[in-house]
């Protein structure tokens, strides 16, 4: 099934073959477009001085401009991107590959807001079922605002075909960064590597903010080690944890994740 949009030269294609009289069906096997699309083009970008492809090109680019948002997300596409969310793509990384396919041209945040409303309609797309989970609205404004040394975003990166992993730690207000590969996602194995990491700066750790996935579920355990408070952002609102997700896309250009 294709969601493209008619070219410019296609448009010039139907203009021409109209003015030939060349019938519906002979164009739209030219154009290996079903018949369908040609006869809806004809009918929705012609004027009074008949279909003339700059018209119906500028007319289709209005129309597209002022369509809402809501009307891009048939069932169809809301299949496509709950296949990738659940392989916990991030809505960014959604929105790249359905343009790259030229499936739908979607902004991230449309996607963040029907993740939103559909978790909130009684389904389950969260990742977490993580224990005792402490949200975001509970951490210290000190932390919120940058204040001070010693609140850390916390997250992963994952490696090729899901082999091995890397931890990153950035603290919010000195942009300091820590990153440690791992034998993999494993709970165990993250949990180590985070006190690892944190044991030589023990004094300067006051607060952790984590994501979401199922690798942080024995955070209870790194705030007992670090003897600090750990708090998770929102499902699917990576920008709360900003400084650690722009790092983790410049880190991924040399372990760079295999879809």
């Amino acid at each position: 099934m294709s969601y493209t949009h008619l070219s410019p030269e296609e448009r010039y294609y139907i203009e021409i073959s109209l003015k030939n009289e060349i019938g519906l069906a002979e164009i739209a096997a030219s154009l290996e477009r079903p018949q369908s699309t040609i006869s809806r083009e004809i009918s929705r970008n012609t004027g009074r001085r008949g279909y003339r492809h700059k018209q119906a090109d500028r007319l289709a680019r209005e129309r597209h401009k002022t369509k809402p948002k809501s009307l891009k997300l048939t069932n169809e596409i809301k299949l496509i991107i709950g296949s990738y969310i659940v392989q916990e793509w991030s809505p960014e990384q959604v929105c790249g590959r359905l343009k790259k396919e030229e499936v739908v041209d979607l902004h991230h945040e449309t996607i963040y807001q029907y993740i939103l409303a559909d978790k909130r309609s009684g389904a389950d797309r969260n990742r977490n079922g993580i224990p005792n989970r402490v949200d975001i609205d509970e951490r210290p404004e000190a932390a919120n605002k940058r204040e001070r040394v010693g609140d850390w975003e916390v997250d992963t990166i994952i490696g090729k075909n899901h082999k091995g992993a890397i931890v990153t730690l950035d603290d919010r207000k000195s942009k300091l960064r820590l990153a440690m590969p791992t034998g993999g996602k494993k709970a165990r194995d993250v949990t180590d590597a985070v006190i690892s990491l944190f044991r030589p700066l023990k004094r300067f750790v006051k607060t952790l903010t984590f994501d979401n996935g199922k690798e942080f579920s024995c955070h209870e355990e790194i705030s007992k080690a670090l003897n600090c408070d750990a708090y998770f952002a929102k499902p699917y609102h990576s920008w709360e944890r900003g400084q650690n997700e722009n790092a983790n896309g410049l880190l991924r250009q040399y372990f760079p994740k295999c879809q």
